[in-house]
């Protein structure tokens, strides 16, 4: 039985998308800072020798270079103001949401409500500042030794590290207006601008390569449809789900008696959505970004050591890869997307009941059981999207543009964007009847129209 609010939501069009004003407003603000992201990439951090970049970031694009790249919409090819990219803030905050699960004091914080999460938020600012400090002043450590500045020195260090530190912070607070006042979540619409913003050049050096003859045809045909498979596997598991039964007990509301109903709570597969991959992705890419610039320093042995084992394809890169996958997966859904105490005691308030499991603490166990069982199909679906086009790009100049990851992030931005725009539309439509209603009511009044009184 199709409930009334899903057969409105399907009647919705976007043509009502013109009536609804705040909505479009919403849509027009996070549009605007996108593009001014997207500016920001284009400007160059003072001092560096733009040949001598344009040169080395040719033979780094293949390497790990290339994602890092990725993940900063080119600025870093470009090194642009925005060369960290948001990634310091993704670190940032994992390390806060690893803490909160392990320290009281800040695990107290949590319950707080919106003041804890506020607390929370600020220690992110400042774990933010100080991962982007360290990066920024190895990444200039690096490109003195890297030859791609134009005046070496301690000034250079400076204006680098401040012009780094402020892009990274400026991008946390774009990603948190577009949460707050646009549609989506911002931090992750900027990395899945920064990807799409990238993907035509990469597919026209993917296909010069191919003209050239450095690529196959046959190779360019498969790895087509291996983008085309990809996408539509995801698509398909990010909509797959597990609807568990709830049931509605008989009640009394004064006089009257309301029969009891069902529902069922929906559990996705992947209930965590693109944060594992952010994050995973994020932690392998904050030790090796110095590496890559690190040509002078790259001899010694920790460097040596990175660049062996940790580059792309390889079986460490690989392995860790896949553990923080699975790990950010369980963590980040039981710790936030789904929380088995909070929604037991959310069904208990409401009366309602998973048949035959007893409400309150039986049913959080319940719930826990059944997460705990989905999330190994949602994190084996998570590491082979993941690591499948990893294998594949070791053994052909696949750009990082097609592999997992990237589309991933596209995908689950996407439906993500698309659902909450759905949403606002719903409640605009929502909205439409109320005042339809209300203004129907008072032209009955106007018009003299009255109930008969009963006698």
């Amino acid at each position: 039985m199709v409930s009334a609010a899903e057969q409105m939501a399907a009647n919705t069009s976007w043509a009502a998308l013109g009536k609804a004003t705040d909505l479009r407003n919403r849509i027009l603000f996070t549009i605007g800072l996108l593009i001014v992201y997207r500016l920001g990439t284009f400007i160059p951090v003072p001092g560096i020798d733009g040949a001598a970049l344009r040169e080395f970031m040719e033979q780094a694009g293949q390497g790990i270079g290339g994602m890092v790249s990725m993940f900063t919409g080119g600025a870093l090819g470009r090194m642009g103001i925005f060369a960290l990219g948001i990634m310091p803030y993704i670190s940032a905050s994992i390390i806060v949401q690893l803490l909160a699960s392990m320290v009281p004091s800040l695990e107290q914080l949590k319950k707080e409500g919106e003041q804890g999460r506020k607390k929370l938020n600020q220690y992110t600012r400042y774990g933010t500042v100080a991962l982007a400090t360290l990066q920024a002043y190895g990444l200039a450590v690096s490109l003195e030794a890297g030859d791609l500045a134009t005046d070496p020195g301690l000034f250079f260090r400076f204006s680098a590290m401040i012009t780094l530190v402020g892009g990274t912070m400026f991008l946390m607070w774009l990603g948190e207006q577009i949460t707050q006042r646009g549609v989506g979540n911002g931090v992750s619409l900027i990395i899945f601008v920064g990807i799409v913003a990238e993907i035509p050049a990469a597919l026209a050096q993917f296909f010069a390569s191919g003209r050239s003859g450095a690529i196959s045809p046959a190779v360019i045909v498969g790895v087509i449809v291996m983008v085309v498979v990809v996408l539509t596997f995801v698509v398909f598991m990010e909509r797959a789900l597990r609807k568990i039964h709830i049931q509605y007990p008989r009640r009394q509301v004064g006089m009257k008696v309301y029969d009891g109903g069902s529902s069922h709570l929906p559990v996705k597969v992947n209930p965590a959505g693109v944060i594992p991959a952010i994050f995973a992705s994020s932690l392998l890419l904050l030790p090796t970004t110095i590496s890559t610039f690190s040509q002078g320093a790259a001899s010694g042995p920790i460097m040596s050591w990175l660049l062996a084992f940790f580059g792309p394809g390889q079986p460490l890169y690989l392995l860790f890869y896949a553990v923080m996958i699975v790990f950010f997966a369980y963590f980040y859904t039981f710790n936030v997307s789904f929380k088995p105490d909070d929604v037991a005691e959310n069904l208990k308030n409401q009366n309602g009941f998973v048949p035959g499991i007893r409400p309150g603490k039986k049913t959080a166990e319940y719930l826990e059981y059944v997460v705990n069982r989905i999330l190994v199909v949602g994190s084996i679906y998570l590491v082979a999207v993941m690591l499948l086009p990893e294998f594949l790009r070791g053994q052909f100049a696949v750009p990082f543009y097609f592999g997992g990851t990237s589309v991933l992030i596209v995908v689950s931005v996407t439906m993500d964007t698309i659902q909450q725009i759905q949403s606002h539309l719903l409640a605009h439509q929502y909205e439409g009847l109320i005042e339809k209603s209300q203004l129907r009511g008072k032209g009955n009044r106007k018009r003299g129209r009255r109930v008969p009184s009963r006698r």
